[in-house]
């Protein structure tokens, strides 16, 4: 006889919305994790009163008025706004790409001016862009792309931008305004007191076990439920029996320094070849706070291995093939659902995980909670 009628292994956002919503329809969950904590990748831990986002800057934002307003039964959010600077070398730049960028590259004024310049410079785009570096120029031109978009992207990448696809810049913000919003949504904050409360509020009344391997012992934690709701990774399920899917992963040095304001800004891109990480994040901005020191995190992108944290999918055509051989497998997989960025080998936005686990719900349960 089980004992729960899901287990859902991950108690990241999407594996904590499923719960949430099986507990609203009196189901039973056992919700396990191999970390040492829930909340997966949006988890924030307090250091010295500052809400550390530990894997990477996690910014709400949606254009969803649902998920907005369900995202908010579980905290209160701030009116942040994602507003990045890109340096390169010594320069400053306002990023999205907008008026504020385009002034401080051409020392221009209008709209015009900035687009005659754009215009001239991706006129060597002959036809439609075949690779990631003519995608750019054909948006921005060749000034913009050569500071700002090139080594970034190869250091994010590992992979130079003539053999990136040119689908992963397709919807580069581009502005002839002064707006430095990065984001087009109607709705952006951050909780206020970290994402992990969240999680926490999401999981009430489920049984939580962390430090769980599910891989290790499948069969007998399957015993214990009816159903599997599993969110980690699909090559990883299947034994990698058609070899490993490609992620690339991200390295984060962490440190407290004894001063109140570090670079003035939660996000800065440093979009030059000599520079080894790719932005450095200063997590009390995030939250407006005024503590009296700061802490700080340099992103290194790696190639994923083994053993190491998957974050973004490699989403080219060998990986997409590769990924429906799985896919179909998962399909046939009897009793188990597979969900969120890693069984679905998807890079997803908090929004669109909220939406995806609401989608699943459904189907389980013939309805979202009120």
């Amino acid at each position: 006889m089980a004992k729960y009628d899901y287990l859902i292994v991950g108690a990241g956002l999407y594996g904590a919305v499923f719960a949430y919503e099986a507990m609203k329809n009196s189901k039973t969950c056992l919700v396990i994790d191999k970390r040492n904590h829930i909340a997966g990748n949006i988890y924030t831990e307090n250091r010295s009163g500052i809400n550390v986002h530990v894997y990477g800057a996690h910014i709400f934002h949606t254009s969803d008025k649902f998920v907005w307003d369900y995202i908010q039964r579980f905290a209160q959010f701030n009116r942040f706004t994602n507003s990045p600077i890109a340096r390169y070398k010594n320069e400053l730049y306002n990023l999205p790409f907008n008026m504020n960028t385009f002034s401080k590259m051409w020392g221009i004024a209008t709209p015009d001016e900035a687009m005659a310049i754009i215009n001239e410079q991706k006129a060597e785009i002959k036809g439609e862009p075949k690779n990631l570096e003519e995608q750019a120029i054909s948006l921005v031109g060749r000034d913009i792309y050569e500071k700002l978009v090139k080594c970034y992207t190869e250091k994010q990448w590992g992979r130079d931008c003539k053999e990136l696809p040119a689908f992963i810049i397709k919807r580069l913000p581009v502005r002839m305004t002064y707006d430095n919003n990065y984001f087009n949504d109607s709705y952006q904050g951050i909780p206020m007191g970290g994402y992990t409360q969240i999680i926490e509020r999401m999981l009430e009344g489920a049984e939580v076990r962390l430090g769980i391997d599910y891989l290790q012992d499948k069969e007998s934690l399957n015993a214990l439920a009816d159903k599997v709701v599993y969110t980690g990774a699909v090559d990883a399920y299947f034994d990698f029996c058609y070899g490993n899917l490609e992620y690339r992963s991200v390295r984060f040095e962490t440190e407290e320094l004894e001063t109140s304001n570090y670079q003035g800004n939660a996000v800065v891109n440093y979009t030059d070849g000599d520079t080894p990480f790719t932005r450095i994040i200063e997590h009390k901005h995030f939250e407006y706070g005024t503590q009296p020191t700061t802490i700080i995190s340099r992103e290194y992108s790696a190639e994923w291995k083994p053993g190491d944290e998957p974050y973004y999918p490699v989403n080219d055509e060998k990986n997409g093939s590769l990924y429906a051989k799985y896919k179909e497998l998962a399909e046939k997989e009897e009793g188990v659902i597979f969900g969120g960025r890693l069984g679905e080998y998807k890079y997803y936005d908090m929004d669109k995980v909220i939406v995806a686990a609401l989608e699943t719900v459904k189907k389980e349960f013939g309805k979202v909670s009120e």
